[in-house]
């Protein structure tokens, strides 16, 4: 048929030039528009953690105003948690301008937010980011626009899928993360 491309299935897999096909990632293998949105992706969620991280340290005026600032004193998670009325709201509200919790929670923006962007440490930013994803989402319970779903779920898959597929390795520094010896000793830093 005119106008289509066909692929032999038992065709090897295109290579990257000194690759071995099973030795590329998904992503890897995947078409060059579908490594981009990967990449895209993968450097888009990265700028939402990092981005939540600027705001509530410097209070940039988006979500926080500088006089609520993390530099200026304030706690970054007090506005959140100090006001849920949901199910988990006693145990998340005692939570609420905590030192330990306060670095904590902007350690893992900033770790997972970089993480994501430069494509290194995948696996920890996958776990580490659908961990707090999913506090966030126990701490809004019940949820008001779905019974179940919300943006947190989706991006807590969206992060693992990309992890999965290897995401790191495209528009990143993934493949070349791989080959440093002390993380090839530790594969869970992938």
């Amino acid at each position: 048929m005119k106008g289509t491309i066909e692929r032999n299935a038992n065709a090897p897999l295109p290579t990257v030039e000194g690759t071995e096909p099973e030795t590329l990632s998904l992503a890897e293998r995947a078409t060059r528009p579908t490594q981009v949105v990967l990449g895209v992706l993968r450097i888009t969620i990265g700028f939402y953690f990092l981005w939540a991280f600027l705001d509530k340290t410097f209070g940039l005026g988006f979500a926080t105003p500088a006089e609520r600032s993390w530099i200026n004193g304030n706690s970054p998670t007090t506005g959140f948690l100090s006001n849920l009325e949901g199910t988990f709201s006693g145990f998340f509200g005692g939570l609420a301008g905590n030192a330990f919790i306060d670095v904590l929670f902007m350690v893992g923006l900033l770790g997972i937010g970089l993480a994501l962007i430069l494509g290194i440490g995948m696996r920890i930013a996958a776990v580490s980011g659908t961990l707090l994803l999913l506090l966030m989402y126990l701490a809004e319970l019940p949820l008001v626009t779905n019974p179940i779903i919300d943006d947190h779920i989706t991006m807590s898959l969206t992060i693992i899928a990309l992890t999965l597929l290897g995401a790191g390795s495209v528009l990143g520094l993934g493949k070349t993360w791989k080959r440093i010896p002390f993380v090839q000793r530790n594969a869970w830093l992938v």
